[in-house]
């Protein structure tokens, strides 16, 4: 998960050279509901998904439809680098999140440390590079990170029950639905040979395939710890970019994601009690 999450970054910005934010959001989408809907269809699960439908809405909206247009809006100013190394703070918003919400363990001191010590890894990232961009990518960003980090808390509250597959296909194609009015209004007349394979990966590789496998992974290990996916997620975000798209390698992403990966770990880990 973490190495097909860290991937998006560089193809977002690819597919960006031509595909305005809707319409490579609908292109992303769209393709991966048409592969999983069908299945979920022929094993008949879609008509357990009915009772839960607010639920599967408010799901696809915070995982899916709001993040993923801000986040192609923001790479529009930001470096992939950057904008992988800002949604590396899900896991901080999330170790927030969970311990405010019932039935969690309370933020204990180790975790109120982690916690400061990943925020200040992302404060000295704005600082030092997104304080020079665009704030309003920024902002962005930050409704991205506070999405990736609703999204599993849904997932495993209210629709842990239900087959995977179907809430997944749903999903999609209630977002690709959503966009569609925006996207075929806008759809490029011309396609470069790479930034139509980076719309097949971000398609088929980073979403089709990475939800089934993040729904299996937030059944194993929980909500809070499946966020811990972006610990690496910068990591691939930021070589990819230094190495293939030739961004530089700041002082703010050197800085800063060592402290947001420490805070993180921190923040989430689990406390062995003393006996």
């Amino acid at each position: 998960m973490s190495l097909i999450w860290g991937i998006p970054y560089l193809l977002i910005r690819v597919a960006i050279r031509e595909f305005p934010p809707p319409t490579l959001v609908f292109a992303r989408t769209l393709p991966a509901a048409l592969i999983l809907l069908p299945l979920a269809f022929r094993r008949n699960e879609l008509r357990a998904l009915i009772p839960r439908w607010p639920w599967i809405v408010a799901f696809a909206a915070v995982e899916l439809a709001i993040p993923w247009l801000f986040l192609t809006r923001a790479e529009q100013q930001l470096t992939s680098s950057t904008a992988g190394l800002l949604v590396a703070s899900v896991p901080l918003i999330a170790g927030v999140v969970y311990r405010l919400s019932p039935h969690t363990d309370q933020v204990d001191l180790w975790r109120s440390i982690g916690l400061l010590i990943g925020f200040a890894g992302v404060a000295v990232l704005v600082g030092l590079d997104v304080g020079h961009s665009n704030h309003l990518a920024l902002g962005e960003m930050g409704i991205v990170a506070v999405g990736y980090a609703l999204g599993p808390l849904i997932v495993s509250r209210r629709l842990s029950d239900l087959p995977s597959l179907g809430v997944i296909g749903v999903a999609m194609a209630l977002t690709a639905l959503c966009y569609a009015p925006f996207a075929l209004t806008r759809l490029p007349r011309h396609v470069d040979p790479e930034v139509g394979l980076s719309v097949a990966g971000l398609s088929l590789i980073c979403t089709a395939l990475a939800f089934v496998l993040f729904f299996a992974l937030i059944a194993e290990v929980g909500p809070s710890r499946s966020t811990v996916i972006t610990y690496c997620n910068p990591a691939v975000a930021i070589l990819l970019g230094v190495v293939v798209l030739g961004e530089p390698l700041t002082a703010g992403l050197a800085l800063g994601f060592p402290l947001i990966l420490v805070g993180s770990v921190l923040a989430t880990g689990r406390r062995v009690g003393r006996a």
